[in-house]
């Protein structure tokens, strides 16, 4: 692509800080600049024509583990990370909450329960052994312990008879609140340029050089907030990680409300607009699913259509309307990486799954490093 003068001098000239990646992280990081530099030019880029990993293609779960996923995480962290990284998920949510309002991402606090197959009964034992442990634990974060056993009210089939509900989780509407981001990073004078590809950059020490698909130009700084895609741009301990996700279409009288975990958080389920959202499985493929393409897979959606029509939906006719999948960025441990990469580069990355939870405060603090 050859620029004009006019679109060079109207989007590629003066810029002081560039911004890849227009997820939720993305548009926080140009939000808080924003109010830190109120006179600075502010580009944001985005290889899609919508946001184009996870912030878009999500469940919309506002969740900050479940039991299962807490205990599993405790063998990977101490005691004092793991409290962190659920303290930055909660002060997180409420960051995304405060930024744009409960009615306009459609918040709601329906609890979060974690649902066990009959044959994981040695699974729930240990999860429900540690009830009071790991409450004593994350009380200091919510005030309160978020744990508590509740009743198979939803009469799911094949499970055991007890959920272990986390009090304190919710959902959103993932398109609403992308939409009131856009529209608030727009308000404040941040240009946002989709299906613009990054190909690479080049700190100069002076300001960075970045190669587009097709043109270059200068920006004094560069902040990437591409998550799972991270490798595509520079070397850190992130990986994709392929999520699946299918979703029925309306069904009369849908009683199930909340959001749900199954084995480990690998399966979660919820209900939007009379219909059931339900996504995962990459654990039955993981090599096939740690990769960049979008896409979905018949062992997937064979596991998943199944989970639906024995587990979730047993006595409810329904029909899948259709899937779609999304890219995140995992690696050994949960914690994100936030730190700068050069003099003027730096990156908010490796959301671990956990994106509409801490993606505004990850934003906040990657704008915060210059």
């Amino acid at each position: 692509m050859n620029l004009s003068y006019w679109e060079y001098k109207s989007w590629f000239s003066n810029v002081d800080y560039t911004v890849i990646g227009s997820g939720i992280v993305g548009l926080t990081t140009a939000l808080r600049l924003r109010q830190k530099y109120p006179k600075a030019g502010i580009l944001v880029l985005e290889k899609g024509v919508l946001p184009q990993g996870a912030s878009t293609k999500n469940a919309g779960f506002a969740c900050f583990g479940s039991i299962s996923e807490i205990l599993a995480d405790l063998k990977e962290h101490s005691e004092e990370e793991l409290v962190r990284l659920v303290d930055q998920r909660w002060k997180g949510i409420q960051l995304l909450r405060s930024l744009l309002g409960d009615t306009t991402i459609g918040y709601q606090n329906n609890g979060g329960h974690e649902i066990f197959l009959q044959k994981d009964e040695n699974r729930f034992q240990y999860c429900y052994d540690n009830i009071s442990d790991i409450n004593e634990l994350l009380s200091p974060v919510f005030q309160k312990e978020p744990f508590k056993i509740s009743n198979n009210k939803f009469g799911f089939e094949g499970v055991n008879q007890h959920y272990i509900t986390h009090i304190f989780e919710g959902q959103i509407d993932t398109g609403r609140m992308m939409k009131s981001l856009l529209e608030k990073a727009m308000k404040a004078n941040i240009n946002i340029l989709n299906s613009t590809v990054v190909e690479s950059f080049l700190d100069t020490g002076n300001s960075v050089e970045v190669r587009c698909e097709g043109f270059q130009f200068s920006t004094n700084k560069l902040l990437v907030a591409t998550n799972g895609f991270a490798q595509q741009l520079f070397k850190e301990n992130v990986r994709p990680a392929r999520a699946q996700v299918i979703i029925t279409k309306p069904i009369k009288n849908l009683h199930i409300k909340g959001t749900f975990h199954l084995e480990e958080g690998y399966y979660y389920f919820r209900n939007i607009d009379d219909r059931i959202l339900l996504g995962g499985g990459r654990n039955l493929d993981f090599k096939t699913e740690e990769t960049f393409e979008f896409g979905q897979t018949s062992l997937v959606r064979h596991k998943l259509k199944q989970l639906l029509s024995t587990l979730i939906l047993p006595s409810t006719p329904f029909k899948i309307d259709y899937g779609w999948s999304g890219i995140m960025g995992v690696g050994p441990q949960k914690r994100p990486i936030i730190k700068q990469l050069s003099n003027n580069v730096a990156c908010g990355v490796r959301l671990g799954g956990m994106g509409v939870a801490i993606g505004a405060s990850v934003g906040e603090q990657l704008a915060d490093i210059f």
